[in-house]
């Protein structure tokens, strides 16, 4: 599946967001007579949200996308840790987060116009099997003893790419698997199992290295560090985590849908879809909040490896698990808050506490407080990336979504793929604490585009991508 921020995460319209049939449309007979009016509506509401996996297409899609979702978080701990032990340089471990974002930033645009010209199911195929092969020869070539941090960043960029080609075409087949009245349900369940894959996959992925390294240490070639077959492990168990994925998609009849005879279809789309963000004023402001945020946001996330290097492998994993813990806690939390404070002061409001977080990462010793402060930090995230996602989605008409999309995701990801680099750079001539810092201000300061380009929403359905 597709890298997160971690960024790749895998991006649904925002928890509590109501769209299409109304939940009871589809209630079983004699419900109502059971219940209160006021009861039942609650009570089913509830009930609705489980009810894409009674499908067995979508059941068995979602299963195997949260095992390649887990996979994929313990690949990134396997990378982050094995770059920040063989070279301290903070540049070099900002530039796996970097490699990981930055194809996305290449790649976005034709990538969602290619899944509209092709047929996605041989596409998602290609990609998946990019992916696996990727994963495995990483995995092979560093408990080999052969993995150099440059090799190490080439293997990531290509899971990168193989992830950016993937997820517009994942993402469109969602309505292909699901009824269309379980279609907002089936969209938020695919990012509950992406941020349930965010909270569980860094511990596993730590607890993996840290077997590994036990286990295959005694037996791998003399000269191999501990912590490379540790890493190489993680990246064996992502390669195979694909596979549960691959083997839906081949057993998967698809329906034939008619195709784009020309190629040169991609460019077209691309070119409707520039033009059209280019006059818009609500996708402008969108894109510049997005801008704003994402180049800062990126150092928590670039420096989380050396922040835990004191502290051991399996510790990193549960500080990345208490982010995305806080992301879980925190789209549950969303649809209350926001009938308390507006889309504009709630992205402000966590922006400040991202900000802080941001900062106290960088100042806290104790293990414990870290924990805490991460898990507050996964809370500002994804109220953050949440309504800016809504926002993007819900900007545009439905023919021209998808497109519009990508150019979040460019904005997104490309902010996100220097800023990891940047604050690198910054970090390995003023120190950690010090980058951190100035990343916690930049972010603040950020803020002070807001009052010119507030996030206006319109009522649009919103699309199928999943929130990371």
């Amino acid at each position: 599946m597709a890298t997160g921020p971690q960024n790749r995460e895998p991006n649904p319209p925002t928890a509590g967001a109501s769209f299409g049939t109304p939940a009871d449309a589809h209630a079983p007979a004699g419900a109502r007579a059971a219940l209160g009016a006021g009861d039942y509506s609650a009570a089913n509401t509830a009930l609705a949200a489980w009810y894409p996996l009674r499908e067995t297409l979508f059941r068995r899609l979602w299963i195997a996308a949260v095992v390649s979702y887990t996979g994929t978080w313990m690949q990134n701990v396997g990378a982050g840790w094995l770059m920040a032990q063989t070279t301290m340089s903070p540049l070099m471990v900002g530039l796996v987060q970097a490699a990981n974002t930055l194809p996305v930033f290449l790649l976005v645009l034709p990538a969602g116009a290619l899944a509209d010209v092709v047929d996605r199911r041989r596409l998602l195929i290609a990609t998946q099997t990019w992916m696996v092969v990727a994963s495995a020869a990483l995995g092979v070539l560093t408990i080999a003893g052969f993995t150099t941090p440059w090799l190490l960043l080439f293997f990531t960029a290509l899971l990168g790419i193989g992830a950016v080609v993937n997820d517009p075409a994942w993402q469109a087949i969602t309505p292909e698997i699901v009824s269309p009245p379980n279609l907002a349900s089936a969209i938020a369940l695919n990012s509950a199992g992406f941020n349930v894959a965010r909270a569980v996959g860094p511990a596993l992925g730590g607890l993996v290295v840290a077997a590994g390294s036990t286990w295959l240490g005694s037996v791998v070639p003399r000269g191999v560090l501990r912590v490379e077959a540790g890493a190489g492990l993680s990246f064996l168990v992502n390669a195979a985590s694909f596979l549960g994925v691959i083997v839906f998609l081949l057993c998967w009849r698809r329906r034939p849908h008619d195709q784009p005879e020309a190629a040169t279809r991609v460019w077209h789309s691309m070119k409707t879809g520039l033009q059209y963000v280019r006059h818009a004023a609500g996708v402008k402001s969108v894109l510049v909040r997005t801008g704003a945020f994402s180049v800062a946001a990126a150092a928590l996330w670039a420096m989380l490896p050396l922040i835990a290097h004191d502290h051991g492998v399996v510790a990193y994993g549960i500080l990345l698990g208490c982010l995305g813990a806080g992301a879980v806690v925190g789209a549950a939390l969303l649809p209350a808050i926001r009938r308390c404070a507006g889309m504009d002061a709630l992205v402000v409001w966590a922006t400040l506490l991202y900000a802080a977080v941001t900062f106290a990462a960088g100042e806290l010793r104790s293990f414990g407080w870290l924990c805490v402060a991460l898990f507050a930090g996964g809370l500002g995230w994804i109220a953050i990336l949440a309504s800016l996602n809504f926002c993007a989605q819900t900007m545009s008409p439905p023919w021209l979504r998808a497109r519009s999309l990508a150019v979040y995701l460019f904005v997104l990801q490309g902010g996100l793929s220097a800023g990891s680099a940047l604050w690198g750079a910054v970090a390995d001539r003023i120190g950690i604490s010090h980058a951190l810092l100035a990343a916690a201000l930049t972010l603040v300061f950020g803020l002070a585009v807001a009052p010119r380009h507030r996030l206006a929403l319109t009522h649009v359905q919103a699309g199928g991508a999943v929130q990371r």
